[in-house]
């Protein structure tokens, strides 16, 4: 077995994409987006009709991964860090329940601990489906990657990487990460407003600092353009591609930059 199964998991869809580790190749990607945001119980019921209809899917896996999509998380230095905390620590920013299971990844990248909110219907499907499995929140990668891209560089940059109903900004300067938060949004307007007040928080100048925009957006859409209007030096952002893939699955995986970065 060369195929690793990687799925990204969210209200709003589920992506899948298969790594054949042999040949270094993206051999399948497959995106399933809702109308509307369901309840996990809903998204469980999804990820099982994929699995009961896609037959690519009902192979045997090398490795399973499982990329958590939510708002359900939290960073919190290392060495601050207490384990038995960690339902503390959420319950500042984020509304959970007393039933929610909470784990953490560790950031090596900057000495984090990323405390966050699973789905534990769908582990525990995958776990029954295949066994032993890995699982992050999506933020984790998102930070991680952004940061190793930083290694070399000095200036001062934000990152907003985009999704269906919410988007992240980073802040980095001196390959040190400044500020990383999520934000609900239904309109451009929302869009510009939460990277202005961002700005205006760390005292970015508009006309100076680099805006980067990732995911699922382009120079024709409206996020692009209110964006461009507002910060001189707006640009989207270009992961390095290191698989090989047929290009009706590259240019679609080069929209997904978490589920990209997660192999």
């Amino acid at each position: 077995m060369y195929n690793i199964l990687s799925i990204q998991v969210s209200l709003s869809g589920l992506s899948f994409c298969i790594l054949n580790t042999e040949s270094n190749t993206i051999v399948f990607f497959k995106h399933f987006k809702f109308d509307k945001k369901l309840t996990p119980q809903d998204v469980l019921d999804k990820l099982i009709h994929c699995f009961n209809t896609e037959d690519v899917l009902q192979q045997s896996f090398k490795s399973v991964k499982i990329i958590y999509e939510n708002e359900l998380s939290t960073l919190v230095p290392k060495p601050l860090f207490n384990e038995d905390c960690m339902a503390d620590y959420l319950k500042f920013n984020t509304k959970i329940l007393r039933s929610d299971y909470i784990t953490f990844d560790t950031i090596l990248a900057n000495d984090s601990i990323n405390v966050y909110v699973p789905y534990v219907n769908i582990n525990n499907y995958i776990y029954d489906r295949f066994g032993t499995f890995g699982f992050k929140h999506f933020s984790t990668i998102l930070i991680e990657t952004i940061l190793a891209s930083e290694k070399h560089s000095s200036s001062t940059k934000m990152y907003a990487n985009v999704c269906d109903y919410h988007f992240e900004i980073l802040v980095t300067e001196n390959n040190r990460l400044k500020l990383y938060n999520t934000f609900q949004y239904s309109s451009k307007e929302d869009f510009i407003y939460y990277i202005l007040f961002t700005a205006e928080q760390l005292k970015l100048n508009p006309e100076e600092f680099l805006l980067l925009l990732i995911g699922d957006i382009n120079k024709d859409d409206d996020l692009y353009k209110i964006a461009y209007n507002y910060v001189r030096n707006t640009e989207i952002y270009i992961p390095e591609f290191s698989f090989s893939s047929n290009e009706d699955i590259k240019s679609d995986l080069l929209k997904n930059f978490i589920l990209l970065n997660s192999f």
